[in-house]
């Protein structure tokens, strides 16, 4: 066990978790239940410290069993604690909040100062992800208060480094002062070990923040910044710890870069990521790549700042990021900070392919820009699925696939709209003069404005756009024989249906068909094989669990039953087990659900209504995998009547994935809930012209949009724009 934590003290991870293994073997042959619970207690910190979290909760879930049987109320506390903080990190809140409740209630029971000082703290970082920073506080007070009593000076300096920071979002500036201050008195009292190395490294950060918003006090707080990280690399590097010196040197070079002290923060950083590479720590090691790509850029190296850049993608492919919590911290998300590393990647290959004036050389820029925006796109999807087994990557070459689809990445850059665009035979890039927060704005009143059927106000928007998105691109587009576009959106623009574009003399849609995929590496582009069409088609007309009626469904379920001649299953009929049952014992190849579904930013929150229950993603999943089996893979799956907030990108990015999640190879699915008829009508229309084999999936949706568009009581984008054809297009 010590051998264990010594490792564990040291930063590596990885050794300790093979000796506290071994322990619980040893103790679990020998029958020492509680001696096994602590192994495994120990067990689950080596692996949350490595990001992985659902072997932490396995283990704490085993321990917490153990101490049952043991009745030890001490270590149960202790272990529920563990559990929150776990589930705190991996952002699950109301769950954190239920295990940390149950382990201060018997913490209290039992009056456990100590145990009570660290469930405060945890739930302190509980209350700052809830964005609730007066609570935050109040519970960080508590823990200071608790571990000041019991004298846990270590736990005190946390819990008065996290009140610090909680204050500077407060805006309370002087309190925030005083308790860094209070950290910084403490911390050097303290004997050298992990933790009062990353309380200085906190501070350190903490320190450089708050200088921002003190002016008269911002050379003292960069300097007491300085001393601290300089204080914690030496603290790690006397102890043998190469993660905590990697994330003093690296953060000590990014206050260097700040102060354009260019030279130094390159010295540093490259100290940074010598100290992360001896322990093969990637979650450290691709900031200090990408700090050195920075640093390489802002001297004018732009060869080496790309390959700095591409070596910090190339450790971020090498793992699942999941941002470690610093002392409680929920980790920060996948956007924010993986995404610039990929864009800063993707800007600097584009503005080097513009210089180029060699046509096999700037599109051989082109296609790496191309290829960092597929690696983008599929680790995005594997962030939000929490599943890196989820995306099945596909080699398909599109020229050799399809002749009459042009693919589009648009890529929103701070500066301007790049559009990558994919045509037959050629790559080619067109830049637009507009910048990421003008282009999200317009994007975002046109969403809200789409939706409102009895107006008119998306048109500005939908002109605007149009604009920016396709008239750059219409000469080259006119000059193919083409019928489809492809869009890879990115970011606010997949809140959007593309098809609502318009040129001021009509709708994108009456042009093109148009279909979008979350990647073209995640599109397996084959045509629907149109020969024994099975579909299993079920749906909802009742309320149920709270959920409005949806009247017109079985009108919807009717068409599809008059054209492919299946039976629907229909609310009392609709449960969750006779759809399981369904696709074990026949090989469907559309799937049908027209129920209310809700896309979230969470995966774990995203759900299909049953009439019995509610269908998660991951049981979607687990059931069309069932067709999967028999390597007869799912064709279409359907969802006429789901949503996603208007804004919420994550939660459109869910839907996007939806096919890909799910193992079909095309979905169609909806950014809007349409109560009316409009939506039987529409998804009618698009399987009757699924029967004909003349027409691709992309057409098949293109004409039955139009069929609504030409019908003057369903004309506004509002009844057909939001279904949206998704992956495979053919």
């Amino acid at each position: 066990m010590e051998q264990g934590w010594n490792a564990f003290q040291s930063g590596a991870f990885s050794t300790a978790i093979s000796f506290w293994q071994q322990a619980a073997h040893v103790y679990a042959k020998s029958g020492e239940v509680s001696a096994q619970g602590i192994a495994l207690t120990q067990l689950a910190q080596a692996y949350q410290a490595l990001g992985r979290d659902q072997k932490a909760l396995t283990s704490l879930k085993q321990a917490l069993k153990l101490t049952k049987r043991a009745h030890d109320p001490s270590q149960e506390a202790s272990i529920l604690g563990h559990l929150g903080n776990v589930y705190l990190a991996m952002g699950q809140l109301e769950d954190a909040s239920q295990w940390l409740q149950q382990s201060r209630q018997i913490a209290e029971t039992l009056e456990d100062a100590s145990l009570l000082a660290q469930i405060f703290h945890h739930m302190g970082s509980l209350s700052s992800a809830r964005d609730q920073r007066v609570e935050a506080m109040q519970h960080y007070g508590k823990s200071l208060q608790l571990a000041t009593q019991i004298g846990n000076r270590a736990l005190g300096t946390r819990a008065a480094i996290n009140a610090g920071r909680t204050a500077i979002l407060l805006q309370q500036y002087p309190l925030a002062k005083d308790h860094l201050n209070m950290a910084w008195l403490q911390v050097k009292n303290l004997p050298s070990s992990q933790d009062t190395a990353y309380s200085l490294i906190s501070i350190g950060q903490a320190s450089k923040t708050l200088g921002e918003h003190l002016p008269e006090f911002r050379d003292a707080l960069l300097q007491r910044s300085v001393e601290a990280l300089i204080a914690a690399a030496k603290m790690a590097e006397g102890q043998n710890d190469d993660l905590a010196a990697s994330y003093a040197w690296g953060y000590l070079g990014q206050l260097y870069e700040l102060e354009q002290r260019y030279e130094d923060a390159l010295q540093l950083s490259r100290r940074a990521t010598f100290a992360a590479q001896r322990i093969r720590a990637p979650e450290s090691l691709y900031r200090w790549q990408w700090q050195i790509g920075r640093l390489l850029r802002a001297t004018g190296d732009i060869q080496g700042a790309i390959a700095a850049h591409q070596r910090a993608v190339d450790t971020l492919q090498s793992f699942r990021p999941e941002f470690g919590p610093v002392y409680g911290r929920p980790r920060a998300s996948f956007r924010k900070v993986a995404e610039p590393v990929y864009t800063e990647l993707i800007d600097l290959l584009l503005q080097q392919a513009a210089t180029i004036s060699d046509r096999a050389e700037q599109e051989a820029r082109l296609l790496e820009a191309q290829k960092a925006v597929e690696l983008f796109k599929t680790a995005e999807l594997e962030d939000y699925f929490h599943d890196d087994c989820v995306v099945r990557v596909s080699d398909a070459d599109l020229d050799k696939v399809s002749q009459t689809a042009v693919v589009i990445y648009p890529i929103i850059l701070p500066d301007r709209l790049e559009l990558l665009v994919r045509l037959p035979g050629e790559l080619k890039r067109f830049t637009v003069s507009v910048g990421g927060k003008e282009l999200t704005d317009t994007v975002r009143h046109f969403r809200r404005f789409l939706e409102k059927r009895t107006t008119r106000e998306y048109l500005p928007y939908a002109h605007q756009l149009y604009a920016w998105l396709i008239k750059p691109l219409e000469a080259e587009l006119k000059s193919v024989d083409i019928d489809t576009l492809v869009f890879v959106p990115d970011g606010p623009l997949r809140t959007i249906p593309m098809s609502a574009l318009h040129d001021g003399k009509g709708f994108l849609i009456q042009t093109y068909a148009v279909a979008t995929t979350p990647g073209l590496k995640l599109t397996d582009p084959r045509p629907l094989p149109r020969d024994d069409i099975r579909i299993l088609s079920a749906g909802l007309t009742e309320a149920v669990q709270g959920f409005a009626p949806l009247p017109f469904v079985e009108e919807e379920l009717d068409a599809i039953k008059h054209i492919y001649g299946n039976e629907p299953l229909l609310n009392e009929t609709y449960l969750k087990t006779r759809i399981q049952k369904k696709l074990r014992e026949e090989p469907f190849s559309i799937v049908h659900i027209a129920s209310h579904g809700q896309f979230e930013s969470a995966a774990d929150e995203t759900f299909i209504l049953t009439y019995d229950s509610k269908l998660t993603l991951d049981q979607l999943d687990e059931m069309i995998g069932l067709l999967r089996l028999r390597e007869e893979p799912l064709e279409l799956l359907t969802l006429s009547a789901c949503q996603t907030a208007a804004g919420d990108d994550r939660a459109a990015l869910g839907l996007a994935g939806i096919a890909v999640k799910a193992g079909a190879r095309s979905a169609v699915a909806t950014l809007w809930f349409i109560s009316d008829q409009a939506s039987s009508q529409l998804v009618s229309a698009f399987y009757r012209n699924l029967r004909n084999p003349a027409l691709s999936r992309a057409v098949a949706l293109q004409r039955a949009q139009l069929s609504l568009l030409q019908d003057l009581r369903y004309d506004h984008p509002a009844y057909w724009a939001p279904f949206l054809l998704i992956n495979n297009w053919l």
